[in-house]
């Protein structure tokens, strides 16, 4: 497989070097020495289209790159923005097998009805049924396209050989972007697309989350087995579809606030998300609920990133591009040409035009991404994991503008702020977190005499430098990010 999906690729990027020669050969005749805005449009057209023709891991990692201003230029990462999962419908009876091969050769016993006739929807790995249980139970019947699963695989080993040629040929860009750890990020999150048992279990984690919010809700799993899905059928309509007619202002505004807190407790507390939360998977019911659908691509970030984060967006909501630098570079690591200053200077240029900015003013994702390229032009490595996190704030944030656009993102962070960081602290005083700080301890006890040592030595030798970094189990967070937290413990041991 891995061989045929090569020789696939190598045919798809061959003839989109032919159409670029093409260009290239017109604009000489023309002697034009710029590129018109035509051919521009031209060449982002037909990237898209080709990784549209590559198939689904390639459309993820194209609306990825849409999020990546360091090193996609902005006319292409804007066409890469119209890459969608859809895809063609395929006949009912090419899942059948499916079907037989999962549920048993009576799966239709299941069912007191089935609509095959017209798919709920036909992405690129699956494609989803209205039916109905024996039990009157409406849910939806999701099933895996025949081949899917080998043809992802097959993709990914392909791309495993191009970023390490990559790698290779430009070691200062790689040691920057650092392409092959991106691209695992990107697979990890894609592998519980092709196991529909994997997303099962993301959504019986999504339902727990969601508890404590009112109009925020998941579906269940009913039956799940790595090609096939059953799950309960959410009334209503995708986030984009709404009519400004339809709800209340009161509802929209809860809704959305709601919404971006949801995604922030699994930014900063589970520290698992929904990696795709765009307005096609957020279904809005009548009754002013947000159904979450869709668990099959979920990001994952450890505790330090996740702290790193909220120091950056704090910094955002409160105008302090220092905090944003600090903690953007603790989300990463410094080459040997490493811009700092340089770095903290564009952050402080550019912080005042977003903090007080609605969704219908300025997209905060898209200022996510700015910074992304501020670090990475001035040679500062950030964590792969930005590129899953950036696409996730980004399609949260497309899809809050449809529901209530007047939201200020700088706003529900603060709103919020509190609880989340009450709960970190609980995580930090958690059993497992004590016995973690034990075992570091008794660490530090076994080889301390050695380091004191080697310190002393270091002072002599006058090549000691004091770093002043604030920490909180091993995790730097911004000073603001820790004064604030500290407020938050107080005011949970208040009396009243």
């Amino acid at each position: 497989m891995p061989e045929q999906r090569a020789r696939h690729t190598a045919h798809v990027v061959a003839r989109l070097g032919m159409q670029e020669v093409s260009r290239a050969v017109a604009r000489r005749r023309t002697r034009a020495h710029t590129m018109p805005h035509d051919t521009e449009q031209q060449r982002a057209r037909a990237i898209r289209e080709a990784l549209e023709q590559l198939g689904p891991l390639y459309v993820k990692i194209g609306q990825i790159l849409s999020t990546r201003p360091d090193f996609v230029p902005d006319y292409i990462r804007e066409e890469l923005a119209l890459l969608t999962d859809q895809a063609t419908v395929r006949p009912f009876d090419t899942f059948v097998p499916a079907l037989e091969a999962e549920l048993g050769a009576q799966w239709r016993d299941l069912f007191s009805s089935f609509e095959t006739e017209q798919p709920l929807g036909a992405a690129s790995l699956a494609q989803a049924y209205r039916a109905t249980r024996r039990d009157g139970t409406p849910c939806v019947v999701k099933i895996q396209r025949p081949g899917s699963h080998g043809t992802v695989l097959g993709d990914m080993a392909v791309l495993r050989r191009v970023t390490r040629i990559i790698g290779r040929a430009a070691p200062r860009f790689n040691e920057v972007i650092d392409t092959g750890a991106m691209l695992d990020v990107i697979f990890r999150a894609m592998n519980d697309e092709l196991d529909f048992t994997r997303e099962a279990a993301n959504m019986k984690a999504a339902r727990k989350a969601a508890r404590e919010f009112k109009t925020i809700k998941v579906p269940k799993a009913l039956i799940a087995t790595p090609r096939v899905l059953i799950q309960t059928l959410v009334d209503g309509q995708a986030a984009h579809r709404l009519k400004e007619s339809e709800l209340s202002h009161k509802q929209r505004k809860k809704m959305a606030k709601e919404f971006v807190a949801y995604m922030f407790k699994g930014f900063f507390v589970e520290r698992t998300f929904h990696a795709d939360p765009h307005p096609g998977n957020v279904l809005v019911s009548p009754a002013g609920k947000a159904h979450v659908i869709d668990w099959g691509m979920v990001g994952r970030i450890d505790r330090s990133i996740s702290a790193a984060l909220l120091g950056a967006m704090i910094g955002m909501a409160y105008n302090d591009g220092p905090a944003i630098a600090q903690s953007w570079i603790q989300m990463g690591s410094t080459t040997p040409w490493s811009d700092i200053g340089g770095f903290t200077s564009d952050i402080a240029r550019f912080v005042p035009h977003v903090t007080n900015a609605s969704l219908a003013e300025l997209n905060f994702g898209v200022a996510l991404t700015s910074v992304l390229a501020f670090s990475s032009n001035r040679g500062i490595q950030t964590t792969p994991n930005v590129s899953i996190l950036g696409k996730s704030v980004a399609n949260m944030e497309g899809t809050v503008r449809h529901i209530h656009p007047g939201l200020k993102l700088a706003d529900s962070i603060r709103e919020v702020l509190q609880d989340i960081l009450l709960d970190m602290a609980l995580d930090i005083g958690s059993p497992e977190q004590l016995a973690q700080y034990g075992l570091h301890a008794l660490h530090v006890l076994n080889h301390g005499p050695g380091q004191g040592i080697r310190v002393l030595h270091d002072m002599s030798d006058r090549q000691v430098t004091v770093h002043n970094h604030t920490r909180l189990h091993g995790t730097r967070v911004s000073k603001p990010a820790f004064a604030l937290l500290l407020l938050a413990l107080r005011n949970r041991h208040r009396p009243g």
